[in-house]
Order: structure tokens, then C-alpha cells, then sequence
């Protein structure tokens, strides 16, 4: 059962991968926003994995986020996440994330609780959708 309060950690190296640098979010090789959002979701994720519904999972669908200090490769980072609000299916939670030096990153994350078999078909059929929207435009170009 999901509650108020609950937290959840995520943690990992910083490395050539994840820099800026690498994943295109800027120029230096210091701890990218990209990862840094992905590490706090990951946080989210922990906080709820195995307290959800069989059958159901979450998925993100905002992020607010301030990255407040470059971390260097390197060190290791830690994000942190306590779930704040339950609103219907919208799970709301603060996000924090820290380095060896002190807070990197802090913010709010939403997520919506979903059928998990059902959300892939959805996905799935959208797919399906956008290759026959496309065959059809070369059919068009064909003409």
C-alpha cells in the first residue's frame, strides 16, 4: 500500500557516460541535468516498488528541477525521494540529490499509477498507428 511519507534512494558513479558533454546537454564533462533527472526518478521509482498493486506500475509525467552544483567524474551521487501527496492515481514527490560535496539537486516529480500490461498495449498500438500514417505518405509521394 502506498503512503504518505514513504522514501526511496538511487545512487551511482559519475562517469564519461553521463556527463554533459556526453549526452549532449552542454560542453563540459561534469554530472549532466538529463542524469541527474533520471537518478531522482530512479529515487521515486524505490520508493514505491513493491508497495503498488500487481499488475500496476508508474510512470513519470512531470519534473520540476533545480540542478544547484556540478559534480565532477568521479564521485558518487545519491538522490532522494519522499512521496508527499496521493491524489487519485498522481503520486507526488519532493527529490533532493547530493554528491560528496554536499546538495546538487532538489525538486518536485509526478507520476501516475497505470495498468501496466494495458499502458504498453497503448504504446504499442501507437507504434502500429505511425508506421501505417507513414506508409501512407509514401504511398502519396509515390503518386
Amino acid at each position: 500500500m502506498v503512503q504518505i511519507g514513504m522514501r526511496g534512494t538511487a545512487e551511482m558513479s559519475v562517469g564519461p557516460e553521463n556527463t554533459a558533454k556526453a549526452m549532449g546537454s552542454g560542453s563540459l564533462d561534469v554530472f549532466a541535468t538529463p542524469a541527474l533527472v533520471a537518478l531522482m526518478e530512479t529515487a521515486a521509482c524505490d520508493c514505491v516498488a513493491g508497495s503498488l498493486e500487481p499488475g500496476t506500475t508508474s510512470v513519470g509525467t512531470r519534473m520540476d528541477v533545480s540542478h544547484l552544483a556540478a559534480t565532477p567524474v568521479g564521485m558518487r551521487v545519491r538522490a532522494e525521494s519522499t512521496l508527499e501527496e496521493i491524489d487519485g492515481r498522481k503520486l507526488v514527490f519532493s527529490v533532493r540529490a547530493f554528491d560528496d560535496a554536499g546538495k546538487i539537486g532538489e525538486g518536485t516529480h509526478e507520476r501516475v499509477t497505470v495498468q501496466a500490461e494495458r499502458f504498453s498495449a497503448k504504446a504499442k498500438a501507437k507504434l502500429a498507428l505511425a508506421r501505417d500514417a507513414g506508409q501512407e505518405t509514401e504511398k502519396e509521394r509515390a503518386k
